[in-house]
């Protein structure tokens, strides 16, 4: 009788000692956030944290299947396999990157000091710390569905602002977020109308320069290491 591709692997898997199945599902839980802000609304807040607790739901179903999907199957024009990694991906970054975005927002009389290492590090990438923030907004202008991020890549071993489309397109390699903005029209289409500009502005009035310094600090600890 000639075996199959699954027989086969199942006949290594077990002379290996290992499982029929994978065990590496992992579980998320949405924290809490005590945003306190002058720039958006209470109904968009809560809608907002509302959805990012669906993408949580989803993310830790996506996982708890990517433990028992079959793996013989995949292939790159279409598996379940590959249905599931692909949308992992987009609910990880969702979740997390909403994490990053809700802690670092709301920080009434926001101020960022010049001897910071924040300041410092963003006047040396960019020339000026002008010039990120035109930058910054640029990108917040420049996505569609997404996301303006000011991140670390340890492959430049400097700062720079990118541009994500949806939640996981266009996103560098080795870049760790320090600055995130929620550009999707869900964070202000019930505050600000259509005038995404009006709400870049309010939210990067109130950036978390404390929260964000301290993401600064790490990064600097990453690109010690990397």
């Amino acid at each position: 009788m000639k075996l199959t591709d699954a027989d086969i692997v199942k006949a290594v898997r077990a002379g290996l000692g290992f499982d029929d199945e994978l065990n590496e599902a992992y579980v998320v839980a949405q924290k809490s956030f005590d945003i306190k802000t002058d720039a958006l609304s209470g109904k968009t807040i809560v809608a907002h944290e509302e959805l990012l607790s669906r993408y949580v739901d989803k993310l830790n179903e996506v996982s708890a299947q990517l433990d028992t999907v079959n793996r013989t199957d995949a292939n790159s024009n279409h598996s379940t396999y590959r249905s599931l990694k692909i949308d992992e991906s987009y609910l990880l970054n969702a979740c997390f990157l909403h994490g990053m975005y809700f802690d670092n927002i709301g920080k009434l009389n926001s101020t960022i000091t010049a001897d910071s290492l924040t300041f410092m590090r963003l006047e040396k990438d960019f020339g000026s710390f002008d010039s990120w923030q035109r930058d910054f907004i640029a990108c917040a202008m420049s996505a569609r569905e997404g996301w303006a991020l000011t991140v670390y890549n340890a492959f430049l071993k400097r700062y720079i602002n990118v541009v994500v489309d949806l939640h996981s397109l266009q996103v560098p390699i080795n870049s760790y977020p320090v600055v995130v903005l929620d550009v999707w029209a869900h964070a202000y289409y019930r505050d600000y109308l259509d005038d995404r500009k009006s709400y870049v502005f309010a939210m990067m009035k109130e950036l978390n320069w404390e929260l964000i310094e301290r993401r600064i600090e790490h990064a600097e600890k990453i690109g010690k290491v990397l």
